[in-house]
C-alpha cells in the first residue's frame, strides 16, 4: 500500500472516534508493521493533522480535537464529490449564490466554472479552483482561520448582512436531532445564521459520517435547511428535508 493511501485510511479512522491506538491501526492496516504506522503518525503530526498520544493519536481540533481542512479534503472523497456535483446541478445561470468554507463545498467549484453566476464566498481556498471560470467571484473580508481556510468575524458578518442570495451552500461539522446544524466555532455559527436568513434557499452539504454528530455551536435547526447527503440516515429520515446524491 502506498503511503498516501495508508495515511488516508489512518485519517479516515478518526471519523468515528477521537482517539485511535497503534493496535487499532494494525487491525485497520493489515500487514503494515508497527514501525511504519508510528512513522506515518509522526508525519501526520508534523503536518498538523493529528496529535500524538502515548500508544496512539487523537484528532486535531481548533481548541479541541477536530480534523484539519487538509485532512478532511482527502476523507470520504467519493461521497463528497457526489454531493458537490449534485449541489452544483441545482445552480442556474444568472443566480447569486453563497459558498461556505468546507471541503465538500469547495468541491462544488469545479462544477460551477461554466455557469454564468455570481459567487459570494468565505472560502479562502476557492480562488485556485475557479481559475478560468465564467463565474464572477466576490470574497468577503475577515479573519482567516488557517485550519479551515475560512473567513470569519465582524468584517465578514457585516459584509454578509448586506447581501442576499438565491441559494446558499453551507459546510458543517455535524448535524443531529439535538444540536441541529452545528459547528465547533461560534464565529462560524454566526456567519451561517446570517447567510441562512439572507438566502431564498439554503442547503447544507454533509456526507453521512456527519449524521448524528454534535459539536460546540448550534447554527440552525434542521427544519431551516435542506441537507444534501449521499445516503439516508436515521437523522435525515426524522428531519424530513433532505436530498440524496448517489455516488
Amino acid at each position: 500500500m502506498i503511503p498516501f493511501e495508508r495515511r488516508r485510511q489512518m485519517l479516515q479512522a478518526f471519523e468515528n472516534t477521537e482517539i485511535v491506538t497503534v493496535e487499532d491501526f494494525k487491525k485497520i492496516l493489515k500487514g503494515t508493521s508497527e514501525s511504519t504506522i508510528r512513522r506515518d503518525l509522526r508525519s501526520l503530526a508534523n503536518e498538523g493533522e493529528i496529535v500524538l498520544l502515548h500508544g496512539g493519536a487523537a484528532r486535531k481540533m481548533s481548541g479541541s480535537y477536530e480534523t484539519s481542512f487538509r485532512s478532511r479534503n482527502i476523507l470520504n472523497i467519493k461521497e463528497k464529490n457526489a454531493i458537490a456535483k449534485y449541489a452544483a446541478g441545482l445552480v442556474s445561470d444568472g443566480e447569486v449564490i453563497y459558498l461556505d468554507a468546507g471541503s465538500t463545498v469547495l468541491s462544488m467549484a469545479k462544477y460551477l466554472k461554466n455557469k454564468e453566476i455570481t459567487i459570494v464566498t468565505t472560502n479562502a481556498s476557492i480562488v485556485q479552483e475557479l481559475d478560468g471560470a465564467r463565474a464572477r467571484c466576490i470574497m468577503t473580508g475577515g479573519e482567516l482561520l488557517i485550519s479551515t481556510s475560512s473567513l470569519v468575524g465582524p468584517l465578514t458578518d457585516t459584509a454578509l448582512q448586506s447581501m442576499y442570495f438565491d441559494k446558499a451552500f453551507i459546510g458543517v461539522s455535524g448535524f443531529s436531532l439535538e444540536a441541529g446544524i452545528n459547528t465547533v466555532d461560534p464565529r462560524e455559527s454566526k456567519k451561517k445564521q446570517i447567510v441562512q436568513k439572507n438566502s431564498r434557499e439554503c442547503y447544507v452539504l454533509a456526507d453521512s459520517s456527519k449524521s448524528g454528530k454534535s459539536s460546540l455551536c448550534k447554527a440552525m435547526d434542521l427544519r431551516d435547511v435542506t441537507i444534501i447527503c449521499e445516503k439516508e440516515t436515521p437523522v435525515l429520515l426524522e428531519a424530513g428535508s433532505y436530498l440524496l446524491a448517489e455516488k
